[in-house]
């Protein structure tokens, strides 16, 4: 008989617990039986998502033992329900036992993509909250996520996996910003942040604006670390903001980009002349000043047009704008 690789994986680890108690009177299809059907059948089982903290209990009693918390945006298969009760194995974890039939939503839940995306907003702006509960940043970023992959033509779901995305981005770029890595000069030689996210929105999404949110990210991977008085950084990160501009037009961060920019171009200013380079100080200054100018006629009525008109008047004002701006 062929088993598939779960069953196989089940009586492998049944006879193994078989020798190692010296159960020899046990029959191996009674254990079997116990500890590996929900396995089996949780392959097919109905797939829900979590937007409740709940006990996994032993039996369906709420007097039985608790074996485990599930977390807001965890995934359960169940496998089968008793009242309002449902048995459940969890899909990422390997506690199988039974939770109340309350906050489990499924693909045929009524308007199941916007609860969950409610869900997620509410743990998202919890986690902004001072005091937050702790932990509702994953939960957030769970539940954007999950809700993206059960409800993939909602109208909601490439906000979704972009919100799920921006808050793993930040999670991981927390953790990359403290390594002593981070001040390299050279990317290369620096810790990256996952892009993995990013990139599906990029690729489920083409040409929409969750698409050019998550390719505005990724240059955060390219910059330098410290500029160290290196015009090479400047200048490579200007032009890495340019070229985003002109792949990315109508993108909500196409003012940010150009502003990114014009600063550099700013700083190029100063640290050419610092070098005795007055002709590529020129040419930093025109540059700037032209994408200034750009950034406060395109986007007069945003704080990007009003922050590059401050720009401008820096730069027509002969002001350093990096390094030592005492004068």
């Amino acid at each position: 008989m062929h088993l598939g690789r779960d069953a196989a994986c089940c009586v492998s680890t049944t006879n193994r617990v078989i020798r190692r108690l010296n159960l020899w009177f046990v029959p191996a299809v009674v254990l079997l039986a116990l500890c590996c059907v929900p396995r089996l059948h949780a392959a097919q089982a109905e797939r829900a998502i979590m937007v409740r903290e709940a006990y996994i209990y032993l039996s369906p009693d709420e007097t039985s033992t608790r074996m485990a918390n599930l977390e807001r945006g965890r995934e359960v298969a169940i496998l089968e329900k008793s009242h309002e009760w449902l048995h459940i194995t969890q899909v990422d974890g390997t506690v199988t036992g039974w939770i109340m039939d309350k906050g489990v939503v499924r693909t045929s839940t009524p308007e199941g993509d916007k609860i969950v995306f409610g869900a997620a907003a509410d743990s998202e702006a919890e986690a902004s909250r001072r005091y937050g509960r702790k932990g509702a940043d994953r939960d957030a970023m769970r539940l954007y996520h999950r809700m993206a992959e059960y409800f993939p033509q909602s109208p909601l779901a490439g906000e979704a996996l972009y919100r799920a995305a921006d808050i793993r981005w930040q999670l991981d770029a927390l953790d990359v910003h403290t390594r002593p890595s981070a001040k390299e000069r050279n990317p290369l030689l620096r810790a990256q942040i996952d892009e993995d996210w990013m990139r599906e929105v990029m690729k489920k999404f083409r040409g929409s604006t969750w698409a050019d949110l998550a390719a505005y990210h990724l240059i955060e991977n390219k910059v330098c670390g410290d500029w160290g008085g290196d015009t090479k950084c400047p200048e490579k990160e200007s032009e890495l903001y340019e070229k985003y501009v002109r792949e990315h037009p109508q993108s909500p961060k196409a003012a940010e980009a150009l502003y990114q920019a014009a600063w550099r171009q700013a700083a190029l200013i100063q640290m050419y002349k610092d070098e005795g380079n007055a002709g590529r100080s020129s040419g930093a200054k025109n540059k700037a000043t032209a994408l200034a100018r750009q950034i406060a006629s395109r986007y007069a009525q945003t704080d990007w047009g009003a922050r590059a008109q401050a720009l401008l008047y820096l730069i027509e004002q002969d002001i350093p704008t990096y390094g030592n701006t005492i004068q």
